[in-house]
């Protein structure tokens, strides 16, 4: 192809003048420059044809790299060209060979004015170039101009001399070929691809890197194809014309320049990843920056590498990124210089990078992320660097990086402590990514090497929490035994592994009374055997098992907590004490621990009281009915039409595998969203969501979720026993008495099958008693309160109490049950944070009495206290028992909301909307056209209603509409 592009035209107009200034008697020697693939060659080709079209005679000459070898390869191809002296040749003598030459020129020249084309000049062997400069001082003098091609473009190696750097400007017109701009580049692409989209041509412009040579073999091979995007690889262009125009276009750079081409798209290969470009990682004080790098790299000069970036960038093959540092204008041009570079060396590149980078400072997780790209080093410095790089990822709550930095680490020789500890760590991690199934098999090879005996112990309750996460609680009590028999000469670690054996029992009924029967057994014979969070074990079974009340529990507890604890086994005392805490109705204190169990815990380590903490944060949150925080991890959206509903079962409530999260301690509750093992059941956050579903409003997705799991299939553990709970609540919600009866009866059964009897965990007999009323057996269900209230007793709390009172009144009834149902309210109104939902289902128990007992203003004071408790707590359900009971008392008026989300008018529940997404007070203003001032008085008369004191509370406030 012979078009000139436009960029071309003042070159094509130069050599046409000069050509007809030589038609004229006076040659000249015209020297076009530019870079290796701006089209010096189509530029020569043009000038010729118009030389020849104007009569002029053409003889033509291409070097190439082999020249060099034999003297006047370039002159003799120019000139033999021509019959006449088709014999022509030289000898040994320069000086007589160049005379003889320069008289066949003059022959030549005196029939016909001559246009001499030279391509690639720069190529050519030293006695002709020498021909060359000394025929031009002469050619004014002769009808003959001298068309020259030279490579001029900054290289890493030393510069070579050009043609004309001896001779006078008045002998020599050096035009020079600048890059393709982007339009004219844009121009060439819609030309062959006229109804290219806009980006397409971009990407061809980018990718083409100002040349026309490269732009025409990338529209060359895309139009062997439909391509709809500009590849990204080589492997994805066919025949593959830009690949090798981009091989040539390295050959003719020379190796230096080439060697750190081949760098520079080595280590860009990570450049595309979260943490940005490499070279964006090296310090500020970095004098050298990344030339400083590619230049160690490719054992060149520094200086040169800058220069040659600085070129390149302006040149249009590298680009600056969002950083500012140079990349490749296109991947697919880094992918094409790389193309034939062996992945070793690639590898060892990238490893050569983070060792450059490492001793010039750079941030630790740029320095891993170069190691993952790189072979094994075999130096101490590389594992340290990966697991610095995994504890910073950790802290910014970054699990997934963290994983990928220990699996390298795992690639780098290390001793058997270290990779014990590694294991332990990266198991963990695993195990709680639930997309690897990686994580038992690296913990169980933790547990079988060598290692100090705290580094096994911390191995063997990882293993063991995993393994009971998967339902195989025997299998993690024998693992912890097995490393127990092992620690005869550490009573502190074996006391450790007695604790997690007790608390992963509790994913097993059989095993769970084996462990306690034995803990209780060793207790007796000495309580310094178990250690302080063995006693606080035993206090808890003791709770559970209805034999302790709370005041002597949390006397106990508090007792154990001030004693000394060794840091292994400190979080089981501690998180054994929240939960104690809770039941006890000191849900403050219980708090208190809960942070610090979980400020104790490491996201790297797996420990079976991460998960136990998360749940009496759950416990505690659904104690004082907060259902908000409850619900925070379900489908946020209303559900006010069937469509919306649809959307909420495909979100992560419904999922069925969900399970708990188990990751940094930044969480706020266990999640009801995160995808675990396929076998897993539901879980105690399931139960409490699908109970704050049915109380806010919400049974329809309630039923979803609860439908969601086969419980036929699900581990037997104390989380599928408050799920059945938590069914039969929304059963009975729902109008299904009999089938809400079942799952409570089964859970009392699987609850006393483990020894948990009391009601502090699940008050099912309490529940199973209504559904009897429901049925109409008031005998049974008033053999259920009965024995629930004494039961209650022992551990003398207000919640237990209270609500045993209240359903026991209800299914006494008369005198003796109003009575009971007013002790029930007045127990409830001492209980810690008001009381929670079992103060407004007393206050409804007690109402209805009110009413039967012919009472009915005194029914409709307690109703309404009843509707307004459970509106502040979002409590929809309670709010329309006590609303209907209103109505059945002959109330006209049942209120209307005062606060909660129904109580914000119009206008509040706008600003309320916008505010939760993110506005500004000023933002909301503009949007709503109103003054920053009403906006703020709105927002806090909304905050009122709400019960809230902080904006980020306001999404988990805005109460979505009922199903």
């Amino acid at each position: 192809m012979t078009t000139v592009p436009p960029e071309h035209t003042e070159a094509a107009a130069l050599f046409a003048a000069e050509a007809a200034r030589a038609r004229e008697g006076s040659g000249r020697l015209v020297l076009l420059r530019g870079a290796t693939g701006t089209g010096r060659t189509t530029v020569l080709e043009a000038a010729a044809a118009d030389a020849a079209a104007h009569g002029m005679r053409v003889l033509r000459a291409r070097c190439a790299p082999g020249d060099a070898a034999m003297p006047f390869a370039t002159v003799l191809q120019l000139l033999g060209t021509v019959p006449e002296f088709a014999d022509l040749a030289v000898n040994g003598d320069e000086r007589a060979s160049a005379a003889r030459l320069w008289r066949v020129l003059r022959d030549h020249a005196g029939r016909s004015p001559l246009l001499l084309a030279v391509d690639d000049v720069h190529l050519a062997d030293a006695p002709s170039r020498r021909w060359l400069v000394e025929s031009t001082r002469h050619l004014d003098r002769l009808p003959v101009v001298l068309a020259v091609t030279e490579r001029s473009q900054y290289d890493v190696g030393p510069p070579a001399t050009g043609l004309a750097h001896t001779l006078s400007p008045a002998l020599v017109r050096a035009p020079t070929l600048a890059p393709l701009a982007p339009g004219a580049a844009a121009a060439l692409v819609r030309a062959a691809r006229p109804d290219a989209p806009a980006a397409w041509v971009d990407a061809c412009v980018r990718a083409g890197a100002g040349s026309p040579l490269l732009l025409r073999a990338l529209l060359d091979d895309l139009a062997a194809g439909p391509y709809d995007t500009v590849p990204a690889t080589c492997a994805a262009l066919y025949p593959g014309t830009y690949a090798a125009a981009v091989r040539w276009w390295l050959d003719s750079a020379g190796e230096a320049t080439a060697e750190v081409a081949r760098a520079l798209a080595a280590l860009d290969e990570g450049g595309d990843r979260e943490a940005g470009s490499w070279a964006d990682t090296l310090p500020g004080g970095d004098a050298q920056g990344p030339a400083g790098v590619l230049a160690d790299l490719a054992g060149a000069d520094p200086a040169r590498v800058a220069g040659w970036l600085t070129a390149a960038t302006g040149l249009g093959l590298l680009r600056p990124g969002p950083d500012g540092h140079p990349r490749y204008a296109h991947p697919l041009l880094r992918d094409a210089v790389l193309t034939g570079v062996p992945a070793a060396r690639r590898r060892a590149a990238h490893r050569a990078t983070a060792e450059a980078m490492l001793h010039r400072g750079a941030p630790t997780e740029a320095v891993a992320r170069r190691l993952l790209l790189s072979d094994p080093v075999g130096a101490g410095w590389a594992p340290t660097v990966l697991q610095d790089a995994a504890a910073l990822a950790l802290r910014d709550g970054r699990a997934e990086d963290a994983a990928v930095f220990l699996r390298r680490a795992l690639d780098e020789p290390q001793s058997d402590d270290r990779r014990q500890r590694l294991l332990t760590e990266l198991g963990s991690l695993e195990y709680a990514a639930r997309r690897s199934s990686a994580g038992i098999p690296r913990l169980t090879e933790a547990v079988r090497l060598p290692g100090a005996p705290q580094d096994r112990v911390r191995a063997a309750v990882a293993l063991g929490t995993a393994l009971a996460g998967r339902g195989r609680a025997r299998a993690a009590v024998d693992v912890l035994r097995s490393v127990d028999g092992q620690l005869g000469d550490h009573p502190d670690l074996v006391r450790t592994l007695q604790s997690a054996s007790a608390l992963l029992s509790d994913q097993d009924q059989a095993v769970r009374q084996e462990v306690y029967r034995w803990l209780s057994d060793t207790a007796e014979r000495s309580a310094e055997e178990v250690g302080p969070a063995g006693q606080a074990l035993l206090v808890r079974h003791a709770a559970t098992a209805g034999l302790t009340s709370a005041q002597d529990a949390m006397r106990r507890v508090r007792a154990l907590l001030a004693e000394p604890a060794d840091p292994l086994t400190e979080p089981f005392l501690v998180g054994t004490a929240a939960a104690v805490a809770q039941w006890a109705d000191e849900l403050t204190e219980a708090e208190g621990l809960v942070e610090r169990g979980l400020a104790g815990q490491r996201p790297d380590l797996l420990h079976p009281m991460q998960e136990a903490l998360l749940n009496t944060r759950a416990d505690i949150a659904a104690a004082r009915g907060d259902y908000g925080r409850l619900l925070g991890a379900l489908p946020a959206a209303p559900c006010a039409d069937a469509d919306a509903d649809a959307d909420a079962a495909s979100g992560p409530a419904a999922d069925p595998r969900a399970r708990p999260a188990r990751g940094a301690r930044g969480g706020t509750l266990p999640s009801a969203a995160e995808p675990p093992h396929p076998a897993a059941g539901p879980t105690n956050a399931h139960a409490h969501a699908v109970i704050a579903l049915v109380e806010t409003g919400r049974p329809a997705r309630a039923e979803r979720l609860a439908a969601a799991f086969d419980l036929r299939r699900a581990p037997d553990n104390w989380e599928l026993n408050r799920f059945l709970y938590a069914r039969g609540v929304l059963r009975a919600a729902a109008g299904d008495p009999s089938a809400a009866l079942h799952d409570f009866l089964e859970c009392g059964r699987r609850q006393s099958a483990r020894e948990v009897v009391s009601p502090v965990v699940t008050p099912w007999r309490t529940a199973a008693a209504q559904c009897r009323l429901a049925l109409g057996d008031p005998r049974a269900a008033l053999a259920l309160a009965e024995e629930e209230l004494a039961l209650a007793r022992v551990w003398d709390t207000p919640r237990t109490v209270g609500r045993a009172l209240g359903v026991l009144g209800t299914a006494t009834g008369g005198r003796r049950g109003l009575d009971l149902t007013a002790e029930a309210v007045g127990v409830l109104r001492d209980a810690p944070d008001g009381g929670g939902t079992e103060l407004a289902s007393a206050l409804v128990a007690h109402g209805r009495g009110l009413t039967a007992a012919g009472e009915r203003a005194r029914a409709r004071d307690c109703l309404r206290e009843a509707a307004a408790h459970a509106e502040r707590l979002g409590a929809r359900r309670l709010r329309s028992r006590a609303e209907a009971a209103l109505r059945e008392g002959g109330a006209r008026r049942t209120g209307t909301a005062r606060t909660g989300s129904a109580a914000l008018t119009a206008g509040e529940r706008r600003i309320v909307e916008l505010a939760a997404d993110g506005r500004t007070n000023t933002e909301i203003g503009a949007l709503l056209h109103l003054a920053r001032r009403t906006v703020e008085t709105h927002l806090t008369s909304s905050y009122r209603k709400l019960g809230i004191r902080r904006r980020n509370e306001l999404r988990a406030a805005l109460e979505p509409a009922p199903d």
